[in-house]
């Protein structure tokens, strides 16, 4: 979900309970999931939420999170979209194809029994988080430190970057196309990197500005070395001199260059990001809860693919969307509006023998969509924060967002009723767990994700997902119950939506 700098808002009803003294109480307040949950359940879920911690702890980029859904879609017999297509491959029902966008994006489609024209059932999240970026001339030296100057990607809160282990994830592309990867503070033999923070007995003036600046964007350099290389020929190691000016940042070159085989130049053309160093993890006494970087939104994009590879035979077309750039409002070849779903889908109906435009159209406008993202979990130390009668609460299941957008709705799309309906009755008929939310009370913030993209094609979409604790923070926390209600109900959609 990306951070909108102005409310999100709406109301909605309650209904007190008879005889109850205590202000809006209300009666459609659910039980937590694992109330409902027999024992074969519980196991079930924690067993899918131990995959879950896999995925965090190895997909903490884009491209990392595509490398790993491609090769269990191979495993499970998904086909290259493009290969078909040059080969002059037909489809029909029963194939399940895919196609990649620039390795940082990817759809993947279920053939239906269905005409294909009368829609799809689409789940759609994305796999891009908040996090620092390592700007392309970003190493230098400063007061024997070597720093790379980073620019931060979507919205966070600038304070809790510091004095925290860092990783550095992504690619470096040399001139001649060489692609080297890069995941430096995993392993438990890995250096970290950090932040640094001005020590509190300094810090008299720091600690009276406000949060928004307590820490500016500029500040976020990561140290990433501190020992002055040495040179010399044939000499013994004590006998070395200095390197002279700026031996702190030759001695990372060095490295960089015995490592990974490249030059400070190649900076120009890399992709790394900065991230929280560390696998996921289970939080709590009762192993109910899971505490990671990258929850919003692999969350439900782990829950969205998991559902497509897992579902039978289906009679609309299946689709699952999985995309980048959502943080920073969808934009660019890689984000959701792109023309890279809309030009997949023509040439899935070209390899299907219906390649025309209306049908493409008919496709589109037919389909039916779960934009599969994270809202805003109740936070009992915050609760001003919140309007108590219209907030998820952590282990009550997948939630519905109507709407998200801020203040008065603006920038949201804001689902029909007919389709709230139609997604309830689903629900009931698989007895999956879910709740309605709002971001937060209506004149304390916003926020907004791909639903309003696709809902431009005319189809009926509504925001479902995850609530998280703590979010955009560089630990964000979730309940099991909700991540496998979430996982379930995806699959539900998926076999039994239609257009409404």
């Amino acid at each position: 979900m990306y951070l909108l700098c102005i409310p999100k808002a709406g109301c909605a009803e309650t209904v007190r309970v008879k005889g109850s003294k205590q202000k809006g109480r209300n009666r459609l307040e659910k039980k937590s999931t694992w109330e409902n949950y027999t024992p074969a359940q519980i196991k079930a879920c924690h067993e899918f939420c131990n995959g879950y911690l896999d995925f965090l702890s190895n997909g903490k980029t884009e491209r990392e999170c595509v490398e790993l859904i491609l090769a269990e879609m191979q495993e499970a017999g998904y086909k290259d979209l493009d290969e078909l297509i040059s080969k002059g491959k037909k489809l029909k029902a029963g194939d399940k194809v895919y196609r990649i966008n620039m390795k940082k994006g990817i759809a993947m489609f279920n053939i239906g029994k269905e005409p294909i024209e009368n829609g799809m059932n689409i789940l759609g999240a994305h796999i891009d988080s908040p996090r620092m970026d390592v700007k392309q001339n970003p190493l230098y030296e400063d007061g024997g430190f070597a720093l790379l100057d980073t620019h931060y990607y979507g919205g966070i809160k600038k304070y809790q970057w510091v004095t925290i282990p860092l990783a550095i994830h992504g690619v470096i592309v040399k001139k001649d196309g060489t692609v080297v990867k890069v995941a430096v503070g995993e392993k438990p033999e890995d250096p970290v990197f950090f932040v640094s923070d001005l020590l509190i007995h300094l810090a008299q003036d720091q600690m009276n500005k406000k949060a928004t600046t307590v820490v500016e964007g500029e500040a976020l350099d990561v140290i990433v070395g501190n020992q002055p290389i040495k040179v010399g020929r044939n000499v013994k190691e004590e006998d070395k001199k200095s390197a002279g000016k700026e031996a702190v940042k030759k001695g990372v070159l060095a490295i960089l260059k015995k490592q990974f085989g490249v030059e400070e130049e190649d900076f120009l053309s890399a992709e790394l990001e900065v991230v929280p160093a560390g696998r996921a993890r289970e939080a709590g006494f009762d192993r109910s809860m899971v505490l990671s970087y990258g929850q919003d939104d692999r969350v439900c994009a782990y829950g969205s693919y998991k559902a497509m590879l897992d579902v039978k035979d289906v009679s609309r077309t299946a689709c699952c969307i999985l995309v980048d750039k959502e943080e920073i409002g969808s934009v660019g070849a890689t984000g959701m509006q792109s023309m890279f779903f809309e030009n997949t889908v023509a040439e899935l109906l070209e390899l299907l023998g219906k390649g025309t435009d209306l049908a493409l159209r008919r496709t589109l406008a037919n389909s039916t969509m779960l934009s599969s993202d994270v809202s805003s979990a109740f936070d009992p130390l915050y609760a001003s924060a919140f309007d108590k009668k219209n907030v998820a609460y952590f282990g009550k299941g997948l939630v519905l967002n109507k709407f998200t957008g801020a203040r008065g709705k603006s920038g949201s799309n804001d689902a029909n009723a007919e389709y709230i309906a139609h997604i309830r009755s689903i629900f009931a008929k698989e007895k999956i767990n879910f709740q309605m939310s709002e971001l937060g009370k209506v004149d304390l913030g916003g926020g907004g994700t791909i639903a309003y993209i696709m809902a431009l094609y005319g189809m009926n979409v509504i925001d479902s997902g995850v609530p998280v604790l703590s979010m955009h923070a560089p630990w964000e926390a979730t309940s099991k119950a909700d991540i496998y209600e979430a996982r379930r109900g995806y699959e539900a959609f998926l076999k039994l939506a239609k257009r409404v």
